[in-house]
């Protein structure tokens, strides 16, 4: 009975392998599977890299951003993957999602709920669990910074107010930009969200601190209290 062998990338023909077409067509000629092989290198007795890498991400609709969503564990579940390079495909897909963040970083300024939207997306779009996050503008609506507020859901843990305004009149802000996630996709604002959104503004009116808008992200898409009409509700 022969002996089994992993299929190796170095084992197929030249112009088969991915690493080579990189080199030779630039990156944007590699498919997302091709990509994904690379990063793993080889797949197992019965496929290529390739074709592991296809099956990955068939198994999450063939979205990348999908797959961005899945742990470690669900990775090794894949004959072929173990621990190492289900942290490679993370390290890649976390390093992908940075990217996207830094681009829409360096734009600074917020003229609409879609720049903010676009700024807390990469960062918010393929979690898990809820976070609740605050972006602090200056007066001609320039970004000056974002912090974590809490994890877990609104309705679910204690919101610090206090903290919220310390940071804002710390870093000299005029205007916050509240925002949180839903993970299970459903756009619609619920009764937390806007008790939430209220006691906040609420609070910042005091210290002459705008609140201009909260967003909830979706896994594509997002909505704008603002946009919507619900900022006053």
């Amino acid at each position: 009975m022969g002996e089994y062998k992993k299929l190796n990338i170095k084992d197929w023909a030249v112009e088969d392998r991915p690493r080579e077409k990189l080199l030779n067509k630039g990156p944007r000629s590699l498919t997302d599977a091709e990509l994904i092989a690379i990063l793993i290198g080889s797949g197992n007795i019965e496929e290529t890299a390739v074709e592991l890498s296809r099956r990955i991400l068939a198994s999450a609709d063939n979205n990348l951003n999908e797959l961005g969503r899945k742990g470690i564990d669900y990775l090794t579940k894949f004959q072929g993957i173990g621990e190492a390079k289900a942290v490679t495909i993370a390290a890649a897909l976390e390093l992908g999602k940075r990217r996207k963040e830094a681009d829409v970083f360096n734009k600074k300024q917020i003229t609409g709920s879609k720049d903010a939207a676009e700024y807390f997306q990469p960062m918010l779009g393929d979690l898990n669990h809820e976070e609740f996050w605050i972006l602090l503008l200056n007066r001609g609506n320039r970004i000056i910074d974002s912090f974590i507020v809490s994890q877990g859901g609104i309705s679910g843990t204690v919101i610090d107010v206090r903290l919220i305004l310390k940071n804002a009149l710390e870093k000299m802000a005029c205007a916050i930009i509240l925002c949180h996630n839903h993970p299970s996709g459903t756009m619609q604002a619920s009764n937390a969200d806007l008790n939430i959104t209220r006691k906040i503004k609420s609070a910042a009116e005091i210290m002459d601190i705008t609140v201009l808008d909260h967003i909830i992200i979706g896994q594509n898409n997002y909505l704008s209290l603002a946009d919507e009409g619900m900022l006053n509700e």
